[in-house]
């Protein structure tokens, strides 16, 4: 008899980011409101059957979003921020201006979704906040999915009360642990109504109980989910799937979460080696089922020969096929659509290879099988660990033996900084990408599809680079960029240029909102074949006498912004990916770069959730970067760039990456990186964002003066503050672009008169 089988979310895009697509529609006046709600209904009911042809018995539903998930439940508890509630904004006015902003109206903070590449709104709460439930649209949703699939496969999910009120920040003195209170009774609200429309069982979304401080937890844990509390008291026959992912549990928290008045337990096998050997430790009660989380829905190789001896030693230790449901790790929003999309992959990477609709596949195969395999199971997963302590050692990578002294600049920062290149108090530059045209994008595909010469296509690009260089001269920029016109994507650029990766054409994921990003597919070992930016550093550097930035992407930034292999640990791939950027470095200094920005936005986004894990991790990420920028001679200046995660705990890890200069976001955090910084005594050049590029507003001349005297008042010394927006500036128009770097330069001018020395 098969097992039954549940998934806990689907892709939002569509398969062909018809999400995106209607999203830019309506922010642009092409659709109306209930247009745009009906691509989302169809999108979502597109999902749903995918699901129910494959045979899925328990749906996932609910999870769908206009932009953002935790924004929507946030909307849903009353959580809207209280400058979008004194504008009197309603409906969707309301919600898109939290996620984006709107003139005089700054965007909610954006950080990084636990250690996915996925960004959520971070909802703001007051110390005087009262939570009100209004769950019209969610159960809207369910009622949508309650038609396409069946009451008695719609499951809804739910973000669990515990985690939303740990993604939530505080505006004053309210403790997550206060917040959480307030919010059980709206919980209790939402399980009456979903009783009411027939909902027979519900998952809550729990994954901070993996964390580090889940030990600590176990008190909230019962008064959540314990028997006699709020929630279970409250669920009148409703079935409760508590869903745990992201990585395995703490041995103790394991032991009181299987304690837990709960009908399910949904755990993780996939993204930590330990939950099997907890599970065989410890056991589990014959009175619960036992979602077992073996299909990876972080990655895109199929795997499909491990998760089946898995699941043979799930069932063994179970002993009842009854209580077992076989489901993926967590949602399936993490990796592509469907597979079936791409026609150029290679055959060989092809076959090992499922996207979300392929991952249903190897779900409803794996609970088929009447057979069980051969136990001798080894965990296939993303190694952060194992053997990383030796990179300090001789380490044979690739055909490279890397040494200690390969991580260490010639010479320290004080006396690197005295030899590179000059600039005035507060200097402005941007960080890196202007906006791509629709002629260039055109163009971009053409060249693709051997419809444009690649001397034609080359003559583009010039033309791009010229433009670009003729606008930040009329600006009045101090350090220049080429504008990364040859470029669709920071991680897929360099990808296509080394060995060892392999790409897609529809391979979309969802980073947040209307950006999605085709993670490139890490196949094989990575090396260098040839120069990957220096022909376009050098055109545009020849058209200027102002220094022009190199331009590169860190190591561990690929690396987390690909699928990478699970036969070889992570660290491995960084450095292989870290031996190509050092030589890329090499080449641009040649060819006479003085200043090279290598990119680690994605540094912290990884890092293990367990604290006790995150140590090694961050060791090999920044010996990755230390390896791929050493090579640089003490006059050239190196830039890093990070952006929309939380780093106040690691700036310690920070400043051993020894880079000359660090530009980071900050425009949407009020700051806070900075009191951080200047705390620490980072003693480097930091270049703060002075304004969000993520919303289409322009900020004025007046607010960046305010801005950038904030950054002068921060207790960083002057001499070493830089002013940049806070990101890459693709996304963005010319018509907002241009304005919004002229009331830059203007303010840092105004800076520079308020600061300069006085005579006399």
């Amino acid at each position: 008899m098969p097992l039954q089988t549940s998934t806990l979310g689907f892709s939002r895009t569509g398969p062909k980011r018809e999400m995106k697509i209607a999203l830019e529609k309506y922010w642009n006046g092409f659709i109306n409101a209930d247009e745009l709600l009906s691509i989302s209904d169809s999108i979502a009911v597109k999902s749903y059957e995918e699901q129910l042809s494959r045979g899925v018995d328990f749906i996932g539903v609910g999870d769908h979003t206009l932009y953002d998930h935790i924004l929507d439940w946030s909307e849903r508890f009353g959580l809207t921020c209280t400058r979008v509630k004194a504008a009197k904004l309603t409906g969707l006015d309301a919600y898109f201006t939290q996620a984006r902003g709107r003139d005089g109206i700054h965007a909610l903070d954006m950080t990084k979704y636990f250690d996915s590449n996925y960004h959520y709104m971070v909802p703001e709460v007051p110390d005087d906040v009262t939570p009100t439930g209004d769950f019209k649209e969610f159960i809207r949703q369910i009622k949508l999915g309650q038609q396409t699939v069946g009451k008695e496969k719609t499951v809804p999910i739910i973000v669990g009360p515990l985690t939303l009120s740990k993604l939530c920040k505080p505006c004053g003195d309210l403790s997550s642990d206060e917040l959480l209170t307030r919010l059980l009774p709206c919980y209790e609200q939402l399980l009456k109504e979903l009783q009411q429309i027939g909902v027979s069982e519900v998952q809550f979304h729990e994954p901070w109980f993996v964390k580090s401080e889940a030990v600590n937890l176990k008190d909230v844990a019962s008064a959540l989910y314990g028997k006699g509390s709020a929630l279970t008291s409250s669920k009148s026959g409703i079935s409760v799937n508590l869903c745990i992912h992201f990585d395995s549990l703490h041995v103790d928290v394991y032991k009181y979460i299987i304690t837990l008045d709960v009908e399910r337990i949904t755990l993780d096998f996939c993204r930590g080696s330990s939950m099997l050997s907890i599970l065989e430790r410890e056991g589990f009660p014959n009175n619960k089922q036992l979602g077992a989380g073996i299909v990876d829905g972080r990655n895109v190789w199929k795997s499909e020969e491990s998760a089946a001896k898995l699941l043979t030693r799930i069932r063994k230790l179970v002993a009842d096929d009854n209580k077992v449901v076989v489901s993926p790790s967590c949602s399936l929003q993490f990796i592509p659509y469907d597979l079936s999309l791409e026609k150029d992959l290679p055959s060989d990477v092809r076959e090992q290879l499922a996207f979300a609709v392929q991952k249903l596949d190897v779900l409803i195969k794996l609970a088929s099988s009447s057979t069980t395999t051969n136990d001798d199971y080894e965990w296939v997963g993303e190694d952060n660990t194992s053997g990383a302590d030796d990179i300090s050692k001789a380490t044979k990578v690739g055909e490279v033996t890397v040494t200690a002294d390969m991580f260490s600049r010639s010479e320290a920062f004080d006396v690197r900084r005295e030899k590179q290149v000059s600039v005035p108090r507060f200097p402005t530059t941007t960080i890196g990408s202007f906006p791509q045209t629709p002629e260039l994008r055109r163009n971009r595909l053409a060249w693709k599809q051997k419809k444009l010469s690649e001397a034609d296509y080359q003559q583009v690009i010039d033309a791009e680079l010229k433009k670009n260089i003729d606008i930040q001269t009329d600006i009045g920029l101090d350090i220049f960029v080429h504008g990364e016109p040859e470029r669709s994507d920071m991680v897929e650029h360099f990808g296509q240029r080394l060995e060892g990766f392999s790409f897609t054409n529809h391979g979309w994921v969802q980073s947040y909102g209307s950006r999605y990003v085709r993670p490139p597919i890490i196949c094989g070992p990575v090396s260098r074949r040839e120069p990957m930016t220096v022909r376009e550093f050098k055109v545009a550097q020849e058209m200027t006498d102002r220094p022009v930035k190199g331009m590169l992407t860190g190591p561990v930034t690929i690396l987390n912004w690909s699928f990478c292999r699970v036969d070889t640990p992570r660290w491995k791939q960084a450095l292989e990916v870290a031996l190509a950027i050092r030589e890329e470095v090499a080449d641009l200094e040649a060819a006479g770069c003085r200043v090279i920005q290598v990119d680690e936005a994605a540094l912290r986004e990884r890092m293990p959730l367990k604290d006790e894990e995150a140590a090694s991790y961050m060791s090999w990420a920044v010996k990755s970067f230390r390896l791929s920028t050493a090579v640089a001679k003490s006059s050239t200046q190196i830039v890093t760039h990070m952006c929309y995660s939380t780093f106040e705990d690691i700036i310690d890890k920070i400043d051993e990456m020894d880079a000359d200069v660090l530009t980071i976001e900050n425009s949407r955090s009020g700051n806070e990186m900075l009191s951080a910084l200047s705390g620490f005594g980072y003693n480097r050049d930091i270049g703060p964002g002075v304004y969000d590029i993520h919303s289409p507003v322009i900020p004025s001349k007046d607010e960046l003066i305010e801005q950038v005297r904030n950054l002068a008042q921060s207790g960083l010394p002057l001499d070493r503050i830089w002013v940049n927006p806070d990101c890459g500036l693709k996304t963005r128009k010319w018509n907002e672009v241009i304005p919004s770097l002229k009331n830059m330069v203007a303010a840092a001018k105004v800076l520079r008169d308020e600061t300069a020395p006085r005579m006399g």
